[in-house]
């Protein structure tokens, strides 16, 4: 924030902004390829207008919340989780919208992170007279569009990778057990980052292992698309998934995969996508540039231990989202993480920006994984039929 921005910045108006982002949550996996923005008109103290961007293709945040205002727009105060856009898109720009309404003053908590548009909406918002702070609840903002933000950058999804283990670090029993690891507060948070992703993400070990859904059970939720990763077209056609309920299925394969198998997946509902390989493995990072031009802004990856080593030896996870259950299975269990081929522990994975929470009886570790070096990626093995664990 400005030296200017921030005398201007009040503490009614993080009050404020705090609710425009709170509106802009409920955008979450529904705008893509867009990002999730909320706003709210206030005059003369009073909230007299908001709204959020629902989807790509309807109106923008300010738009909902000026017409929500009307007339009240006159002198008012607007504040937007980001810079209103400036350019033509699906939709017309918003800054010379919030000009036209007559909004005296403008506070915005972040610029857009797109370096085509950055910057121009507050330029603009000025030039109309407008008074602009900005950066207020920044880091809040910058933190709900890290999405689009990343895809806006490299043209790839966001990548969290979720975990679930035991205090000796088991996703399973020896058996294969793993009913129930976390408590019902860590099980329900999964299925809110399901409704919030565009894409929930699992290697066909896990499909064969757990028969899973990867549905969100969340009043009011939204299904995620659905990807298996499948080289050799191993998902069964009796897969839950394949049921006909829930949201779409993506099975990503290689051309080794044949045209049968192809056709009998396709004859099921799925949509099956041709990933150049990596050997006789998908190859993961043409696979994230593929969901990227297809308006996959986030992916939640729930895959078992071996997709994660895959993830994190190929230097794809952008985000750790791991729970600590307190119980331990023993040394011939299932661990969390497969082989990464590391020797030496200089080359361990080193996490950073760790943060830590209780989640009911659980504890939840958020953090960013450090990118692995040539070696350890080179030594990533090949996933095995037993990978899993997702519901």
């Amino acid at each position: 924030m400005s030296g200017r921005s921030r005398a201007a910045a009040t503490v009614a108006d993080a009050r404020h902004m705090r609710r425009a982002l709170a509106l802009a949550q409920r955008g979450l996996g529904r705008t893509s390829p867009n990002p999730p923005v909320g706003a709210v008109v206030v005059k003369d103290g009073r909230v007299v207008g908001e709204g959020w961007h629902r989807r790509a293709g309807t109106d923008h945040a300010e738009v909902v919340a000026l017409a929500a205002a009307g007339e009240r727009a006159r002198g008012a105060t607007l504040y937007c989780t980001l810079e209103p856009c400036s350019h033509h898109g699906r939709t017309p720009p918003c800054a010379p919208r919030v000009a036209a309404a007559g909004i005296r003053r403008a506070v915005v908590a972040t610029a857009d992170p797109n370096p085509r548009v950055r910057g121009r909406g507050l330029a603009a918002l000025r030039r109309a007279g407008i008074a602009v702070a900005t950066g207020v609840e920044e880091r809040a903002a910058r933190e709900l569009i890290a999405a689009f933000a990343h895809h806006v950058r490299t043209g790839k999804p966001l990548v969290r990778l979720k975990l679930a283990a035991s205090a000796d670090g088991r996703i399973a029993t020896r058996s294969g057990r793993s009913r129930w690891i976390t408590g019902p507060p860590a099980r329900a948070l999964v299925h809110r980052w399901r409704d919030e992703h565009d894409a929930v993400l699992v290697g066909v070990g896990t499909v064969l292992a757990d028969d899973p859904q990867l549905t969100c059970r969340r009043r009011g939720g939204r299904d995620p698309v659905r990807i298996v990763v499948d080289s050799r077209l191993r998902t069964p056609s009796a897969a839950r998934l394949l049921d006909g309920t829930g949201g779409p299925v993506w099975v990503a394969t290689t051309s080794r995969a044949g045209a049968a198998a192809r056709a009998r997946l396709a004859r099921r509902g799925a949509t099956v996508l041709v990933v150049p390989g990596r050997g006789d493995r998908v190859d993961l990072g043409a696979l994230f540039r593929m969901l990227g031009r297809r308006d996959i802004v986030s992916v939640l990856a729930e895959g078992g231990g071996d997709v994660a080593a895959a993830l994190l030896a190929g230097g794809h996870v952008d985000e750790l989202r791991c729970f600590t259950a307190p119980l331990l299975v023993g040394g011939d269990g299932i661990p969390m993480v497969g082989s990464l081929g590391i020797d030496e522990m200089d080359r361990a994975l080193r996490l950073s920006d760790v943060r830590v929470q209780a989640v009911g009886r659980d504890w939840l570790w958020i953090a960013r994984p450090a990118r692995p070096s040539g070696r350890a990626r080179a030594a990533a093995p090949r996933p095995r039929p037993s990978g899993r664990r997702a519901r």
